[in-house]
């Protein structure tokens, strides 16, 4: 929709041509007092907010809603904004640089320092659910882990590292997420093989043509995968 010679201008719209989008949480002081401030110096939102073109002069904000909320409040005519192309992916990108997202990387493939820092942002949350954790703990079990054929984040809970299932396990959604490769049917190490679910040890037992795992309990199907 947007006019390929406005993205990435700098331009002065109306407010009333611009949509808030998802608008803010930020406290209403916080709004009012920075409207007062911004009134009372010179009016003009030295940082833009970001949008995208919806169509003939409409706008909508995708980023930066705290800084259109206080001009709404300052009751500006006009705000400064930056025009983006409007695209999915420009939306992820501009959201998580603005600190209104998240950012999440990719357990399947994440270093291990990459891992440590993750997990040391939630630990370090105000109220985290995951205060008890030891970061570096869990950071070498999940390193050391099959990560990579992992479907889900449920295996984490057989590394016995402190995360449990619910709102810890849940926790984690907040900064990874996982592009998992077809699981192979040739891995026999028993630390590897005790990490997954009883579904995927099923799974590589069913390709290997073993009888009789329907019943099965974990640590038998373990010993029976084991064996070359």
């Amino acid at each position: 929709m947007s006019s390929l010679s406005n993205i990435g201008n700098l331009m002065h719209l109306y407010l009333d041509e611009i949509d808030p989008g998802e608008g803010t949480n930020a406290p209403e002081f916080l709004i009012k007092a920075s409207a007062h401030l911004l009134n009372q110096k010179e009016g003009r939102n030295w940082i833009p907010v970001i949008v995208k073109e919806t169509g003939k002069d409409k706008y909508q904000v995708i980023a930066n809603s705290f800084i259109y909320a206080i001009a709404e409040a300052a009751r500006l005519d006009r705000v400064w904004c930056i025009i983006t192309d409007g695209s999915d992916e420009t939306v992820e990108v501009t959201k998580v640089l603005a600190k209104e997202e998240i950012p999440k990387i990719n357990l399947s493939k994440a270093s291990r320092d990459e891992i440590m820092a993750a997990l040391e942002y939630l630990v370090e949350q105000p109220g985290s659910v995951l205060k008890a954790v030891k970061p570096a703990i869990a950071t070498n079990r999940i390193d050391e882990a099959p990560r990579e054929y992992w479907k889900t984040l449920d295996p984490i809970l057989n590394l016995k590292c402190g995360i449990t299932k619910g709102k810890k396990l849940d926790a984690l959604n907040k900064v990874f997420y996982l592009t998992p490769q077809p699981m192979p049917d040739t891995i026999t190490d028993t630390a590897i093989l005790q990490t997954m679910t009883i579904a995927d040890l099923k799974a590589i037992a069913k390709k290997r043509g073993i009888t009789g795992i329907t019943k099965m309990k974990k640590d038998n199907l373990v010993k029976a995968l084991s064996k070359p």
